[in-house]
């Protein structure tokens, strides 16, 4: 029914869109999440709490990086894959039938943060593992395209997400999509989970020729945990802003600027679907130029640009508000279309699944995690509705330093790439 390039491209790419969308469907009902689960009380303190249950679940993320990276590096990329995809099909559409405050009481939020650290556990294997698969699959002079399509299923997700969100939104009854209408996308996550499964039924496993590490968690943490902090600095910058422009500015716009929620579901969704292209782009590039510089320039970008752009998103006019997020889409498609090729070709084959998963989800689950909760935090306690960009300043020079101090492998046959990696 579908080529095997067509089959390794949707089984690499349908997981990260799943996850990414329940991420994106939570963060865009975040103020709804916090009046259906939580007590009735200040709204700022259920959007805390909303977010902080978001946290806990990112906060799962290297944990999950750990269970599947040590399966992928011992048994195979694709059985990693099959184990995230499942958990998070069940617990995303669990949320969605998961019954409120009002009806459970204490037992809800308990019962929302257990499937969110499930979920968060589920993403720590499946979006590192999911690009790492395919980028093993593309050979040498395609592996920046093939890890922007494979991290393009997040901005896919997003979109789709977002999309969602402004159709019911603009469709329902304000008293409807408190009640239940929330929950209709979160319900999606089972037969797309089960669509997942079947595309990666058969699908061949990337080629090993370097080998299997009998241990990859202890060899990891014993021979290159300097690499994963490397790794781990590196993506800070793509995380961080990722989680505040997403994720949480749907919200920002709302409590500081006053736009109703379907315009700025509306300036996501454009957002998002201008993002697309520029991962591709930006990955297609990198395999002609090289990645190293490229990422660079994005950064730097990011370290000037953050104030300037949250400047222009803090105005009544809409053409300013979605400049700024644009500028944001730009740095974010940049630095995400590029870094997982990169990822793969500075680590070594054998302990690769481990080392990328830890590297690529300990700056997500403990600085994207918080990212939202901690802008949220930020701006009720200074007054300053900007900064949130002073996160990403912080995120920003943290990612320079660490990408400086790789080298540019781009392009380097499978053969040399493995001896380069070990150096």
């Amino acid at each position: 029914m579908f080529s095997e390039k067509t089959r390794i491209v949707g089984a690499g790419a349908i997981g990260n869109v799943l996850e990414w969308f329940d991420f994106a469907i939570y963060g865009y009902f975040a103020i709804t999440i916090g009046q259906t689960f939580f007590p009735h009380q200040d709204p700022v303190a259920q959007l805390l709490s909303t977010f902080g249950v978001f946290a806990i679940g990112c906060l799962m993320r290297p944990l999950g990086s750990l269970l599947s990276g040590s399966i992928g590096d011992r048994y195979g990329r694709r059985a990693a894959l099959t184990v995230s995809m499942t958990a998070m099909a069940f617990s995303t559409f669990l949320v969605g039938i998961l019954p409120g405050y009002e009806t459970l009481g204490l037992a809800a939020p308990l019962l929302l943060t257990a499937l969110r650290m499930v979920q968060g556990l589920s993403l720590g294997g499946e979006c590192p593992t999911a690009f790492i698969f395919m980028i093993e699959h593309a050979g040498a002079r395609r592996r920046g395209l093939a890890g922007a399509m494979a991290t393009g299923g997040n901005a896919a997700g997003l979109l789709l997400g977002s999309v969602s969100g402004v159709l019911l939104t603009a469709v329902m009854p304000p008293e409807v999509l408190q009640h239940w209408g929330w929950r209709l996308p979160f319900l999606l996550g089972l037969p797309v989970g089960l669509m997942g499964l079947w595309l990666r039924r058969g699908v061949p496993e990337p080629p090993r020729d370097a080998g299997i590490v009998a241990t990859p968690v202890r060899e990891v943490f014993n021979h290159h945990l300097w690499l994963v902090a490397r790794l781990a600095c590196m993506g800070s910058l793509g995380t961080v802003t990722f989680f505040i422009i997403f994720l949480y500015l749907v919200s920002w716009l709302q409590f500081v600027d006053g736009v109703s929620p379907v315009r700025a579901l509306g300036f996501s969704s454009i957002a998002m679907a201008a993002g697309l292209p520029i991962y591709l782009c930006a990955g297609w590039l990198s395999d002609r130029i090289g990645r190293r510089k490229l990422l660079l320039a994005g950064m730097a970008a990011a370290l000037v640009g953050a104030v300037p752009l949250f400047w222009l998103m803090h105005h009544a006019d809409p053409l300013l508000v979605l400049a700024g997020e644009l500028g944001f889409v730009l740095i974010i498609g940049t630095v995400f279309g590029i870094e997982p090729a990169f990822m793969v070709e500075a680590t070594p084959a054998p302990i690769r699944c481990t080392a990328v998963a830890l590297g690529f989800n300990l700056p997500a689950g403990i600085l994207g995690g918080l990212a939202p909760l901690a802008a949220t935090w930020l701006i009720h306690r200074t007054g300053n509705d900007l900064s949130p960009a002073f996160l990403i300043m912080g995120a920003a020079a943290i990612s320079l330093v660490a990408t400086a101090s790789f080298r540019d492998r781009t392009g380097m046959p499978d053969g040399q790439l493995a001896d380069a990696s070990r150096k």
